[in-house]
């Protein structure tokens, strides 16, 4: 947490802040939603409560805090009530390792008669060396809590969905932890920040020991692994039981699937583990394939830097920090709108499409692509 008080204050505010940030904006991207999915209908969407209908968004957050506290009878109370808990924490564990933009670095100075600094804020909840391992590890976690709803609602719908969960993450996760292995070998870290730097300049090749750069590409991850990008983003959706892969909540044949019984504050929490795994995984879509907070050559740590020249190092620090996280979250924010818009676009897959979709389709690929790669680098990196 930090060597001294005041850097440890520092990094739980931050702590809390993240936090809030991601609660926060699962009702704008409810209500990004209604209006998308409006627009894309040919419909109004939410326009009554205020202007553009934004603050529907408080009456429904109303709705939720007051509605009746419901528990099925035959149910198991304690697995019930821990599911939504169990929904929501892995989501904001993850979002927390990402770094959201360059860390923040203050300079020693004088307060309360002694010398504090000099301190790096990293502009993330916590920095992990294997940030990427941890953030896989920990999402893969919230398949627990659909089979626990799903389980403890004791309803047969409930538990059909739960079983359809717990298969599709199985047969997802395989080709989404063989889809980032490419990137992996390319840029050999498991550090998200060392990903990002790695990214933050031009285009370059190493081809028998020689090294080709192309100064009007940015050397970001899709121009090496556009096979991996298209896998990771796939699976992405089926992780995040979005459509066209949210069998485990098809309301055609199963009323709601895992969340059939659960209603007020318990459903906002589903809702928000929901987005906040749609922020996750567009989050690793922008630092694994996009440059994460960078956009070379314009927006990187350094041209950002030169812009404030003439202030202090600590708020030349800050500002880089705060435009380099517009341009994180404004690539996060695509990414976001691309799962909504496939959400009202593409129709839902059938089950058997699904699983040899997973397991005949993705999954060779996916293996294939990293044995191609592992081949690749080795004869390009060597000075045969």
């Amino acid at each position: 947490m930090g060597s001294d008080i005041f850097e440890i204050g520092v990094n739980f505010i931050k702590m809390v802040l993240i936090f809030v940030m991601m609660v926060q904006l699962v009702p704008l991207l409810v209500w990004v939603e209604r209006r998308g999915s409006a627009y894309i209908q040919n419909r109004f969407g939410p326009n009554r409560v205020g202007p553009l209908g934004l603050t529907q968004l408080l009456a429904d957050a109303v709705k939720f805090l007051t509605k009746e506290d419901f528990m099925p009878e035959r149910g198991y109370r304690f697995l019930f009530l821990a599911a939504p808990v169990v929904a929501l924490i892995p989501a904001a564990l993850a979002f927390g390792a990402i770094p959201l933009s360059h860390p923040i670095f203050v300079e020693p100075f004088e307060w309360l008669g002694q010398t504090w600094g000099p301190y790096q804020f990293d502009f993330q909840s916590y920095k992990i060396g294997i940030g990427i391992v941890f953030v896989l590890a920990v999402s893969s976690l919230a398949a627990y809590s659909l089979m626990l709803a799903g389980y403890a609602s004791n309803n047969k719908y409930s538990l059909y969905g739960a079983l359809r969960a717990s298969a599709q993450t199985i047969s997802y996760e395989l080709a989404m932890g063989l889809s980032i292995v490419g990137i992996l070998l390319l840029f050999n870290t498991f550090d998200f920040s060392e990903m990002i730097r790695l990214q933050s300049g031009p285009l370059s090749f190493h081809v028998l020991g020689t090294v080709y750069t192309f100064d009007f590409l940015p050397n970001w991850g899709i121009f090496y692994q556009p096979l991996g990008a298209i896998l990771l983003l796939a699976a992405m959706f089926a992780e995040t039981n979005r459509l066209p892969f949210d069998l485990p909540e098809a309301e055609a044949e199963l009323v709601a699937g895992y969340h059939t019984e659960y209603g007020g504050i318990k459903m906002n929490m589903f809702y928000i583990g929901e987005y906040g795994h749609m922020l996750v995984a567009s989050g690793l879509m922008v630092t694994f394939y996009f440059g994460g907070y960078t956009l070379y050559p314009f927006l990187t740590p350094g041209t950002v830097s030169s812009w404030f020249a003439g202030s202090t190092p600590t708020m030349t620090s800050v500002w880089t920090s705060l435009i380099l996280h517009v341009v994180f979250l404004t690539k996060v924010l695509l990414f976001l709108w691309l799962f909504i818009w496939v959400r009202w676009s593409l129709p839902r897959f059938r089950y058997d499409q699904l699983m040899d979709l997973g397991w005949k389709t993705m999954l060779p690929w996916a293996l294939g692509n990293t044995i191609v790669t592992a081949i690749v680098i080795f004869i390009m990196r060597t000075s045969w």
